[in-house]
Formats: C-alpha cells, sequence, structure tokens
C-alpha cells in the first residue's frame, strides 16, 4: 500500500490537503475492492466444491465487503466536492453516511449469514475436506490482517471514519475466518460436524462489527465531546501569544473530516489599545487557518489584572466557588462599582457530570459572595457543555 500511495499520489505527505485526503479514500478503496473480489472468488469455488456453508457464507461476506469498497470510493469522491451555495461548509459529512450505509449491508449479510447457519444446523449436509480449504483459510487470514493494518493505519492519518470501518470489518473477518478455519481441522480430525454452528459465530462477528461502525458514525452525526488532546494543544498554542491573558469558553463543530470550526474566548488586557489587541487576535486566526486548517473564531474579553480590589474579589470569589466542588472555576470577572453595590459579574466552568442544578449552585455561590461597606451582589453565567444559563444581577 506504502509503495502505491507514492506511486500514484501527488504530494501524499501533505495529508491535511482535501484533494490528498481524497485521494488516499479512493485508493485504498480500490485496494479492497482487488483482496476482496480475489477472496470471494477463492472461497466461493472451494465452499462450493466441497459443500462447506461456513466457508461459501465467508465468501459472501467478503463479496459485501467488496461492495463495502465501492461505498467507500463513493464516499470519497463525493464528500471531497467542494463547498456550493446550498452547503456552504462543504460536503465532508457525507462521509458519515456513506459510513451508516456500509455498517448496515455488514449487518444485513450478518443476518441472512445467521439464517443460512441456522438451516445448515437443522438440515445438516457432508463437509468433504481438502487441503484447498485449509489454504484458501490461511491466505484469506493472512490478507484480512494486511488489509487492518493498512486500513487502521490511515483511518488514523487521515481520521476517516469509513477506513476505520474497513478496518474494524477487515479485523472481525480475522477472527471468523479462523474459527472456521479451526473448526475444519476438527472436523477433519474427530468428525464432528460443527460448520452450521460456526456459521453463527461468524455471522454474529459480522454483525458486531457492523452495530460498531453505526454507533461510531451516529456519534459523529449527533454530535461528540473533542478528542481532550486536541482542545489541549489549542489552548496551548493561543496561550503563546504575547498579549494573551487566558482562554476559556472554547467550543469545537465538526462538519466533517478536515472541517473544523472553533469559537474561543481569549482575555487581554483592557490597559492594551484595542487596536493592538485586535490585531494579535486576527493573527491568532491566521496563524491556525493556515498551520492547522481550523477556522478559528475568537471572542476578545478584555480584562484589567491591575485593580487591587478586582484582584482580591476575584481570588476570594474563586476561593468560596472551589470549596462548593474543586471542579468548579471561573473567568471573565469583573467588578462594576455603584454608591449603594457593586456587582460582580463572573461565568463559573460547570463539568457536565456536576449534579447540582444551576440555580441550586447560583443561589449557594451568592450567598458565599464576601461582602465589604456596601453589598456586593454576584451576576453569574453557568457554563457547562455547550450551554450557557445567565441569572441576572440585582
Amino acid at each position: 500500500m506504502s509503495f502505491l500511495i507514492k506511486f500514484f499520489i501527488k504530494d501524499y505527505k501533505n495529508i491535511k490537503d482535501t484533494k490528498v485526503r481524497a485521494a488516499y479514500g479512493k485508493l485504498a478503496s480500490f485496494y479492497g475492492i482487488f483482496w476482496n473480489i480475489i477472496l470471494f472468488i477463492s472461497k466461493l469455488v472451494v465452499g462450493t466444491i466441497f459443500n462447506s456453508v461456513s466457508i461459501t457464507a465467508d465468501a459472501f461476506n467478503n463479496l459485501s465487503d467488496a461492495g463495502s469498497s465501492i461505498i467507500s470510493l463513493a464516499s470519497f469522491v463525493f464528500s471531497s466536492k467542494p463547498a456550493d451555495e446550498d452547503h456552504p461548509f462543504g460536503h465532508e459529512r457525507l462521509e458519515y453516511i456513506f459510513s451508516m450505509i456500509v455498517a448496515f449491508i455488514i449487518m444485513y449479510f450478518g443476518l441472512q449469514l445467521m439464517m443460512s447457519s441456522v438451516d445448515q444446523i437443522f438440515n445438516p449436509g457432508d463437509v468433504e475436506f481438502n487441503i484447498a480449504m485449509i489454504i484458501v483459510l490461511v491466505f484469506s487470514i493472512l490478507v484480512k490482517i494486511y488489509m487492518y493494518l493498512y486500513n487502521n493505519k490511515y483511518s488514523k492519518l487521515l481520521k476517516s471514519t469509513v477506513m476505520h470501518g474497513a478496518a474494524v470489518d477487515s479485523f472481525s473477518d480475522v477472527a471468523a475466518t479462523s474459527v472456521v478455519l479451526i473448526g475444519t481441522i476438527i472436523a477433519y480430525f474427530t468428525g464432528i460436524q460443527l460448520d452450521g454452528y460456526l456459521g453463527i459465530v461468524v455471522a454474529l462477528f459480522v454483525m458486531k462489527s457492523g452495530y460498531e461502525i453505526v454507533s461510531d458514525t451516529l456519534n459523529k452525526l449527533i454530535g461528540e465531546a473533542p478528542d481532550p488532546d486536541f482542545t489541549k494543544n489549542i489552548i496551548q498554542k493561543i496561550l503563546t501569544y504575547n498579549g494573551v491573558l487566558g482562554v476559556h469558553d472554547l467550543v469545537v463543530h465538526t462538519y466533517g473530516p478536515g472541517k473544523t470550526f472553533v469559537t474561543v474566548h481569549v482575555e487581554v488586557s483592557c490597559k492594551v489599545d484595542i487596536l493592538k489587541s485586535h490585531d494579535m487576535i486576527d493573527n491568532i486566526e491566521k496563524d491556525f487557518a493556515t498551520h492547522e486548517q481550523i477556522n478559528l473564531v475568537i471572542h476578545m474579553d478584555p480584562v484589567d489584572m491591575n485593580d487591587a480590589f478586582t484582584n482580591e474579589m476575584r481570588i476570594a470569589v474563586e476561593k468560596e466557588v472551589k470549596k462548593i466542588d474543586h471542579s468548579l472555576s471561573i473567568h471573565d470577572f469583573r467588578v462594576v462599582r455603584g454608591d449603594t453595590h457593586n456587582n460582580f459579574i463572573f461565568d463559573v466552568d460547570v463539568p457536565i457530570e456536576f449534579k447540582m442544578k444551576d440555580n441550586e449552585l447560583i443561589n449557594l455561590i451568592k450567598e458565599k459572595v464576601p461582602q465589604g461597606d456596601i453589598p456586593n451582589y454576584a451576576v453569574i453565567t453557568i457554563d457547562h457543555a455547550y450551554i450557557a444559563v445567565v441569572e441576572n444581577g440585582q
């Protein structure tokens, strides 16, 4: 596979380029079609000649894999189409749709295999044994191990759900064919016919692989939490820019592989000229678009780090919030002073697993706000997941 990549794909190292990524996917799909057709023909011939339902069923499993590779090919063709008027974010999410189609085809063939295996149990036929059966099964296992390795490698490299599905399917095929091989050997040495039972085991492997692909792809369609390392790297890179004081409220949206949008709040000093801070923000966004292929949108939060009263109150409030639960944190803390009272305005970051209701937490924090010569009130925004619940101050 590596040799073919270097031979057929120009600029093959530039995997962040959508055209290069699509070329990888198309080549892997053609490669999968080739190997699965070879395995289908060899198993069908051997299974038919020697009356083995499990080998014949395994052959049609490989035929379904070839069909899956054709769908994968279509996936990379259509998902690489550029954005248009009706689809301004491009067509990359089509890859998820095609992954679901592949998964349902896999599960359908698994069900068909289950039915033919049950029929074989109740209406058993004599299964002949021949060394050709062993050769074909061993050859199939070796090919599928190879297919698993390259699909797994490039699915991680390209972050492709379709290739991940191909890798999962290849791994289940290794297990399924191994079961058939073991059963064939047992039948030869003991005379015990396990063909139908082993067909059921193969069917379960096939349906399980289809279910795993459905589950993984469905999470991506619904919207799953971003990779912690991915968000950590974004935050760490933003903090390296001179003038950035803090980062919070990072939200990641994906419209398919290679199409990532990120919004984030960046704290800057209110003492710095706003045009200078705005220029810095523009440079950060451009750097991420150029070097990370991430569409980054930054909300700029000016903060006063030199006001002694604000700093003192921020530390005091944060200490009280930490007493409630160590996983809680605050940001965007500012003070609006008045003649009769002061308003402390800030956000509280709440992890998804935190059990207390928002209103309960808000009221509890308000009770703990430090007081002085005049009343201090809290205006609190609760941030958790991608939801912000705002409580108005007094």
